[in-house]
């Protein structure tokens, strides 16, 4: 093949690759822009890739709740919470501080607990776990009772690098999980 048939061809590809990138971008753009967190009363557990085995009654229960990035009627990212005083080591006491912590509420200012605990995240769309990370964070520093973003993790290295690279300190390694904190400045 002659040079500049080549050299055409190449230029042609590279035009056309940077053409795709910027649509990509702005498409990508665009549903983070126009996405929104909103409290949800269930989520589809089988999507769970984190803790499928917990039921929206459990996810919902207790002052728990299930937070989800929507865009265009549909939800892209999950983010399960729930709120104690203390940082869980296993699912089982993330269960009993988060009862502990709702029923203290009850007799005091309905405010359940001072610590989110982050226990599953999940995303069917690239970017949606980075961005509901974002929002929570937001909306947690707005809060007026909850002072730390916590989270309860499985012992695996996409979870480890999934919260450093947003930004978070991995504050403990535990037996069956390990816990990393988003710093909440307020």
């Amino acid at each position: 093949m002659n040079k500049k048939i080549l050299k055409k061809k190449i230029k042609a590809r590279f035009r056309k690759s940077k053409k795709d990138l910027k649509k990509n971008v702005k498409i990508f753009f665009t549903w983070v822009k126009g996405a929104e967190l909103v409290e949800l009363k269930e989520c589809e557990i089988s999507k769970d890739p984190v803790r499928p085995e917990l039921d929206n009654i459990f996810r919902t229960s207790y002052g728990r709740k299930i937070f989800g990035v929507k865009y265009k009627d549909e939800i892209h990212a999950v983010m399960c919470f729930a709120f104690t005083n203390k940082i869980p080591k296993t699912v089982k006491e993330l269960d009993l501080m988060s009862k502990d912590a709702f029923l203290q509420s009850a007799t005091r200012d309905q405010k359940v607990g001072k610590i989110a605990i982050a226990y599953t995240v999940w995303s069917t769309k690239k970017g949606g776990g980075k961005l509901i990370v974002k929002q929570v964070f937001k909306m947690i520093k707005k809060s007026n009772h909850l002072n730390r973003l916590v989270t309860l993790s499985p012992l695996t290295e996409m979870a480890r690098n999934f919260h450093i690279n947003n930004g978070a300190e991995e504050i403990q390694v535990n037996e069956e999980t390990q816990n990393f904190e988003y710093k909440i400045i307020k």
